[in-house]
């Protein structure tokens, strides 16, 4: 389990996924958490948002977005206390990865409130962008 968060530079062959060189954060799950639980019920974050937050807070270019994700799964399967449900991917789109995939992430949503269209190929929250939470 990432137990501390870590500066690392962006490997040349990847600059151009994230938009430059620089350093990026592979956060921990700490930090993770301590984010995602700042997302009111009844509205949601993009992953990216998250990344972009967390980059922001230790002032380097980007989050690396695997070890973003890593650090959130590893927070479920250590039964953190905290709404990992209310991230959701670019367009609202729903998380598979999630413990119970698509069909449990629907759940919980609906859940707080949110309607879910589940005729996409991948289901997506309705309303998206009146939904979304910003990060300060």
């Amino acid at each position: 389990m990432a137990t501390q968060d870590e500066i690392v530079k962006i490997p040349a062959g990847m600059e151009k996924f994230f938009g430059g060189g620089g350093e990026m954060v592979r956060p921990s799950v700490r930090t993770v958490v301590t984010f995602v639980s700042q997302i009111p019920a009844g509205k949601v974050a993009t992953v990216e948002a998250l990344r972009s937050k967390i980059a922001r807070k230790f002032d380097v270019h980007a989050a690396c977005p695997t070890a973003t994700m890593k650090s959130v799964l590893q927070a479920i399967d250590a039964k953190e206390q905290f709404c990992y449900w209310r991230l959701v991917k670019k367009g609202g789109q729903v998380i598979e990865q999630f413990p119970g995939g698509a069909k449990e992430h629907q759940r919980l949503l609906k859940q707080e409130g949110l309607a879910i269209d589940a005729l996409k190929k991948v289901p997506v929250v309705k309303d998206f962008n009146s939904k979304l939470h910003v990060f300060k």
